[in-house]
């Protein structure tokens, strides 16, 4: 089984290329202003203009205006966007081929709210429930939870909360999740990776994987 891998809240052009590097599949751009890894616009097109080809790139939005998405999609060079808030399937839907809906999992609620999603979005990412943040908050949510979503669900799910080195065996193990996403876990601070950090979180991720059928 081959797991994809997230880079998330990618600030330099330095941490995009040695993730790259150590066999990363897509990089995520923070676009939302209050987050500490925000990106100004002009900085994600450098980087994104400075890839090697064959890398998908994520734009990250928490209740943007679509017109807004669609022009920071273009300008920026993005592949796929990431929805990060309160976005209705039908506003997903606008994006739908580049479309992943993030759901934070606080219990198995969640499952009835991702139906609704179901046809309108490239893919669900499962991230942690946090009553002070959309994401980025590091913690770890109930797998259980995410192995039902994963066997119910009709497009890929992507699993992220609190995975660093350390878990991400076990998280791909358990769940065997399309993908995974990483950004606080791999971080010296928020929006600065490390790359040792980097590399073994990747390396992990593919042991795990050859042990799933």
């Amino acid at each position: 089984m081959t797991v994809r891998i997230k880079i998330c809240g990618i600030t330099r052009l330095e941490d995009g290329l040695a993730a790259i590097r150590y066999g990363a599949n897509a990089l995520g751009f923070i676009l939302v202003k209050k987050s500490p890894r925000y990106v100004e616009p002009d900085q994600i097109r450098f980087i994104i203009s400075s890839l090697p080809p064959l890398v998908q790139t994520v734009g990250v939005f928490v209740n943007e205006k679509p017109r807004r998405v669609r022009e920071l999609v273009e300008y920026c060079g993005l592949d796929l966007v990431q929805f990060h808030g309160e976005e209705s399937p039908e506003q997903c839907g606008i994006f739908s081929t580049r479309a992943i809906k993030a759901f934070r999992v606080k219990d198995s609620s969640v499952l009835h709210e991702i139906d609704a999603y179901q046809g309108k979005v490239r893919a669900v990412l499962l991230d942690s429930w946090s009553s002070k943040a959309h994401g980025g908050t590091g913690k770890r949510f109930n797998w259980a939870i995410a192995r039902q979503i994963v066997a119910s669900s009709k497009v890929p799910v992507i699993l992220a909360g609190g995975l660093n080195a350390d878990s991400v065996e076990e998280a791909v193990r358990q769940v065997k999740p399309f993908g995974v996403d990483v950004s606080s876990g791999v971080e010296v601070s928020p929006g600065i990776k490390d790359k040792k950090l980097m590399k073994d979180f990747i390396k992990r991720v593919r042991e795990a994987a050859k042990e799933i059928v």
